[in-house]
């Protein structure tokens, strides 16, 4: 079957941006996105033999699914929510609701995936495709719910994912410009864990220190223990962070506390370097024992490491260089940034991809930062991959990867 997708994708275009400036100018915060899900929700239902489905594990998750005879069921996600931030670019489209803007790009990310949606539905009449696409709208990427939860599980738990072959998404990548593209094997984003600690001593007065236990004092060999884990407990090799993002102590310019608090984040790529970093912050807290201290330490999981399959990355780097063969592809990891598309690529193969949407002017408008933004370009670049990737596992052009055992990456 021939299609000729970029000519389908040039003509939505101007769609698409339209799309994307509407959702940039009407943004809603995690599991809020009322007003995002129900466009999306209307725009799927106009597309004939579209199944449409409100609510699935999340009250604002959206699914779309096409479907015809035998095939294989094939799953792009793209997620809606987005930032309690103030925005200060200088465009003619800012966000209309006050402390909240898209500067993460979940609003290109909801209407390219609205545009694939759209080119198939028009494919699914004009040709005998067979298989099923889900299209699948996610909530609360950004942001948990009072149970510690994003939106990825909540779909998963839902059963969205229990007929899935394979799942891609992809993401905007400021730090590169239109033309360039990152895909790559395996660990790609970091696992996200929070850790909270007390430094318990005694207390007293200021100008009698000996006679108590200062846990401001003790502080000191903690914080260098817990700096000194990245740089002397963990290979060079293996990606690691860790950052104190949090203290709090006293309350009077006399009085020696009776506990500090601290809190700040742990990443990793690997589940062996995530464990050591875990026991080596406990280790460093440990210390304090010595001095006559006590402490608590809670480590909470976030996150996994974002696993992109190798099988179905084979199949979007071939996309890429047969509708762009010019396109710059990199094979580096996304960063220490966390993904909650990263539960999903646990259940089912998957990947997501980071396409470059940087302007060509030098200035670095990154994620989550007041003056993010990107060049509409790259919309209709993100949605002829998504488009032809899809294509290509429906004819069987493209191996299906294998698919976990039991429900579970067994990669991992």
């Amino acid at each position: 079957m021939e299609v000729n997708i970029l000519s389908k994708v040039q003509k939505l275009t101007n769609e698409i941006i339209s799309w994307r400036r509407h959702i940039h100018s009407n943004p809603e915060l995690s599991f809020a996105e009322y007003e995002t899900s129900q466009f999306v929700y209307e725009k799927l239902l106009n597309i004939e033999g579209m199944k449409v489905e409100k609510g699935v594990g999340v009250e604002t998750a959206v699914i779309g699914t096409l479907s015809r005879g035998d095939g294989p069921t094939i799953a792009i996600r793209a997620d809606m929510d987005a930032l309690p931030i103030v925005e200060a670019t200088s465009h003619s489209f800012p966000s209309k609701n006050e402390g909240v803007m898209h500067a993460c790009g979940h609003d290109a990310h909801t209407s390219i995936g609205l545009a694939v949606a759209t080119i198939l539905g028009e494919l699914w009449k004009e040709t005998e495709l067979q298989g099923t696409v889900k299209f699948i709208f996610q909530p609360a990427e950004e942001n948990t719910d009072v149970f510690g939860k994003t939106g990825s599980p909540y779909l998963i738990e839902a059963g969205a994912l229990d007929d899935v072959d394979c799942i891609i998404a992809l993401h905007m990548d400021p730090e590169h410009e239109v033309g360039t593209i990152r895909i790559h094997d395996g660990y790609s984003m970091a696992n996200v864990d929070v850790f909270q600690g007390k430094i318990f001593g005694t207390g007293g007065h200021g100008a009698y220190p000996h006679l108590g236990t200062d846990p401001i004092w003790m502080l000191g060999p903690v914080l260098q223990a817990i700096h000194g884990i990245v740089a002397r407990n963990i290979s060079p090799l293996d990606a690691a962070v860790i950052s104190v993002g949090e203290l709090k102590a006293g309350s009077a310019s006399n009085v020696i506390p009776t506990e500090v608090f601290l809190q700040g984040t742990l990443r990793s790529y690997t589940p062996t370097v995530r464990k050591e970093l875990e026991q080596r912050l406990k280790n460093a807290f440990s210390i304090v024992e010595a001095f006559g201290g006590q402490f608590e330490l809670n480590v909470s999981h976030g996150e996994p490491a974002l696993f992109n399959n190798f099988e179905v990355n084979k199949v979007l780097r071939e996309v890429v260089s047969e509708l762009y063969p010019n396109m710059e592809i990199m094979d580096i990891p996304f960063g220490l940034g966390g993904e909650d598309f990263s539960h999903m690529t646990y259940k089912v193969p998957g990947s997501m991809f980071f396409l470059g949407c940087a302007y060509p002017d030098g200035i670095k408008r990154d994620l989550h930062t007041p003056i993010f933004d990107i060049d509409e370009k790259c919309l209709p670049i993100g949605t002829a991959i998504l488009t032809q990737t899809i294509i290509e596992f429906l004819l069987g052009n493209a191996h299906l990867p294998q698919k976990y055992v039991n429900g579970e990456n067994v990669v991992i």
